[in-house]
């Protein structure tokens, strides 16, 4: 099983980013999808910012990023995005896409968003 995250970068306050999450090797549409954080610094938690059920009809935010972030999800290209708007320098951490069934619990690598100007 592989979780590929793109799309990260150093973008300023304010702007946009759309990260994506490609996945193979696992039944994707079986999967809920969730999209962490975690921010630079010793003690950081991972914090879980979206979630998305596993035909797209549900999707939860963290309340941090509730009316900025969209999580979607393409069951026919195995992929989950997150569109990020009206970025913050709080938001600045390293996002990391998950895989879950139930059962099996699947990451990426992760992908560094930073926001700074």
């Amino acid at each position: 099983v592989q979780l590929v995250e793109s799309g990260g970068g150093l973008v300023q306050p304010g702007g946009s980013l759309r990260l994506s999450c490609a996945a193979s090797g696992l039944t994707f549409s079986s999967y809920v999808m969730r999209w962490f954080r975690q921010a630079p610094g010793s003690g950081k938690e991972r914090e879980l910012v979206a979630r998305i059920t596993t035909a797209g009809s549900g999707t939860n935010y963290a309340d941090s990023v509730k009316g900025r972030f969209t999580i979607s999800r393409d069951n026919a290209k195995n992929t989950v995005y997150l569109q990020m708007n009206s970025l913050k320098p709080e938001d600045t951490a390293v996002y990391y896409c998950d895989a879950n069934n139930g059962v099996y619990d699947y990451w990426g690598q992760g992908t560094q968003v930073t926001v700074s100007s």
